[in-house]
């Protein structure tokens, strides 16, 4: 049974910093692409990051891009989610997800696997 867990949300001020972790089972890790994903209330769910399989290659919204970092781990079996200066519309519940296609792609419905999701707060 496969499963991705994700920890690290919270509330964080305006300006701060958090790193989201997302462990995966059940799955051949290394021969998924990962990504995160985010959802705010009354918003569709958003295409975040992505990394390679290898962690070699990596992928961002423009939203985020120079700000969060997305890494991965495959000895672990995990990938993390560092987002600095984090704002206020960064406000969302994130989500990670496993593709185990190669071809890059920003849809959700792509994705094979995904985690419960971590609510990230960013107040003022």
């Amino acid at each position: 049974q496969v499963q991705l867990v994700e920890s690290g949300g919270g509330l964080v001020q305006a300006g701060g910093s958090l790193r989201l972790s997302c462990a995966a089972s059940g799955l051949t890790f290394n021969r998924y692409a990962m990504a995160w994903f985010r959802q705010a209330p009354g918003k569709e769910r958003e295409f975040v990051t992505r990394v390679s399989r290898s962690g070699a290659t990596t992928y961002y919204a423009d939203s985020v891009k120079g700000r969060f970092t997305i890494s991965r781990d495959n000895a672990k079996n995990t990938v993390y989610l560092q987002m600095n200066s984090l704002r206020l519309d960064d406000t969302a519940a994130y989500y990670c997800a496993a593709d185990n296609q190669m071809v890059y792609t920003t849809a959700a419905g792509r994705y094979e696997y995904w985690g419960q999701g971590t609510q990230v707060t960013v107040s003022s």
